[in-house]
């Protein structure tokens, strides 16, 4: 009887570390998974940061050639694509690419606009673009209702 009295602690003891270690090993399993994530999220940003870089570039080594608007973006969206085979980005989506291209098109000051009579300002937007200057009267609520 004495042994099995003098036996209950070292079986709790032995409970306690399993459950603690049971515990521990499945906080590190989802820490592990939530870099894993943030590893991906980070690799994925890095990866559009370049495909926007090449479609700049390809854009921009276009504009004076001598094709048709629609040649000039397949030619830069098989570029782009060329690069990133030639860097190993082998799995990387054509819509995904030709989004790239076109907002390099749209975004781009050397494309020419639709309206040669209405010209660009540096960053390649059409029109007036308004920026507060905080000086505009704040409407206080109480005056509306």
């Amino acid at each position: 009887m004495n042994e099995i009295i003098n036996a209950i602690p070292e079986y709790v003891i032995t409970a306690v570390v399993s459950t603690a270690i049971f515990y521990l090993m499945n906080a590190g399993k989802n820490l592990l998974h939530s870099k894993a994530q943030h590893a991906k999220t980070i690799q994925s940003k890095e990866l559009w940061s370049f495909i926007e870089q090449v479609a700049d570039t390809a854009v921009s080594s276009l504009v004076n050639a001598q094709m048709s608007g629609n040649d000039k973006f397949n030619q830069a969206t098989t570029i782009v694509q060329n690069v990133l085979a030639k860097h190993g980005f082998t799995n990387v989506d054509v819509k995904a690419i030709e989004s790239a291209v076109q907002a390099a098109y749209e975004k781009s000051p050397l494309t020419p606009t639709t309206n040669p009579k209405e010209k660009a300002d540096k960053s390649g937007q059409k029109g007036t673009v308004l920026v507060p200057d905080g000086k505009a009267k704040a409407i206080d609520p109480k005056e509306v209702a």
